[in-house]
């Protein structure tokens, strides 16, 4: 497992997995959501992860976002079968990346909240301590970091009690992770400032960028330019579309857009996607809008070379 973010370029992670397997037909109304399909249409994660590619991404991450033994065991799939699917999700980004492209796989961790599918990792303070979400954490983060991504996404983090548990795990395992938080405004789902969730990632060598996810995308700015003063670390940004989901539904106009690249990159964002409603054909707006904007950044005058 090795990652590091380029220097001279900006890299485009994928969008919604789990929202674009619903869109292609997939039921995952499960308490394993995603991970379900690990189960029983590996298959159509590795299409998706695939399709994610083809629209201009060069990240993708796996289906393990609410993989839990927990939630294997309560399909009765024992330990070691478990352990099992965690690898496959990896297998399968691997798998859609190919080779002989600068394409990577980050192994989802989702929060502790995810597995528990009732809506709690957009809530956080779970009335666990660190230690205690360490234990939880362990054994999943272990088989992943030992799956053959080359990083672990810590994702989707809504309180910084929980991105403490992880980055010392990260740091046990010593191996490249990102950290990004679920946000609301300049906090944490769980009410704490974005200065306090980012400064438990500083000077960590193993976090290798930090950011937000799962946010509206007018959250974005304010955020990178909390991470970047407070940790110096390259910023990832993944934010949904902008919809609320409500009552089982989403609701609300879309309110991502190609146009906010440049402002995220101008502001410090190196690795930029999408999270939940988020398509391959916005991946590909995207990567359009960031070539577009490198292009202007290398040459400001317009002029040809």
């Amino acid at each position: 497992m090795g990652f590091a973010v380029p220097d001279d370029t900006v890299l485009v992670a994928d969008g919604g997995l789990a929202t674009e397997l619903e869109a292609r037909g997939a039921d995952l109304a499960d308490p394993l959501w995603s991970a379900r399909l690990l189960i029983e249409a590996p298959q159509d994660i590795a299409a998706v992860h695939a399709a994610f590619f083809a629209a201009g991404a060069q990240i993708a991450t796996t289906a393990s976002y609410q993989a839990s033994f927990e939630g294997f065991a309560a399909r009765g799939i024992d330990r070691q079968a478990a352990a099992g699917l965690l690898r496959r999700s990896v297998d399968l980004a691997r798998q859609a990346a190919g080779g002989g492209r600068k394409r990577w796989v980050a192994a989802s961790v989702g929060p502790y909240g995810a597995a528990r599918a009732d809506g709690s990792e957009y809530r956080g303070r779970y009335g666990l301590s660190v230690a205690q979400l360490s234990a939880w954490h362990r054994s999943r983060l272990e088989i992943l970091a030992g799956a053959g991504a080359d990083l672990l996404a810590l994702e989707t983090v809504p309180d910084l009690d929980e991105a403490a548990a992880l980055v010392d795990l990260v740091q046990e395992a010593n191996v490249p992770a990102w950290l990004s938080y679920t946000i609301d405004g300049a906090e944490t789902r769980a009410g704490q400032p974005l200065t306090e969730a980012f400064a438990v990632a500083a000077g960590v060598p193993q976090i290798v960028a930090v950011g937000v996810n799962c946010c509206a995308p007018g959250d974005v700015l304010p955020a990178i330019e909390i991470a970047r003063e407070v940790t110096g670390k390259p910023v990832i940004v993944y934010p949904n579309s902008g919809e609320r989901w409500d009552s089982g539904g989403w609701a609300g106009p879309a309110r991502f857009s190609p146009a906010l690249v440049p402002q995220w990159v101008a502001a410090g964002a190196r690795i930029v996607g999408g999270c939940c409603r988020v398509s391959p054909a916005d991946i590909t707006a995207l990567a359009a809008a960031l070539r577009r904007t490198c292009t202007q950044r290398e040459n400001p005058s317009g002029n040809s070379r």
